[in-house]
């Protein structure tokens, strides 16, 4: 019997809805099986909500890319800098910057 990853983080979300990480889970679950508009609005709920939880966005900064969107990428990508910059996480500050220099040509 497969599990269903997507209820699962749910039922995860629904009993700690102050961590974050099943609401990542769920967003990155839903791009991996190709729902991408449903993993948009997963990514965008999770900034909304804990706008502090730094791998969001470099994860839905390249989805948004990927889907074409590409000054939400970059105003994503740039909030993700600050972020990271915040919370002292300089490796993921690195890895934003890089990925907002590769949007920014991409242009």
């Amino acid at each position: 019997m497969a599990v269903d990853r997507i209820a699962t983080f749910q039922t995860f979300i629904a009993r700690t809805p102050g961590d974050p990480f099943p609401r990542y889970g769920l967003a990155m679950e839903l791009r991996t099986r190709g729902d991408l508009a449903g993993a948009v609005v997963a990514f965008d709920e999770l900034v909304a909500l804990f706008p502090d939880y730094v791998p969001t966005y470099l994860m839905s900064g390249g989805l948004l890319a990927e889907l074409g969107r590409r000054d939400d990428s970059i105003a994503r990508y740039r909030r993700g800098v600050e972020v990271a910059a915040s919370r002292g996480d300089q490796h993921a500050k690195n890895e934003l910057e890089a990925a907002l220099a590769a949007a920014e040509d991409a242009g």
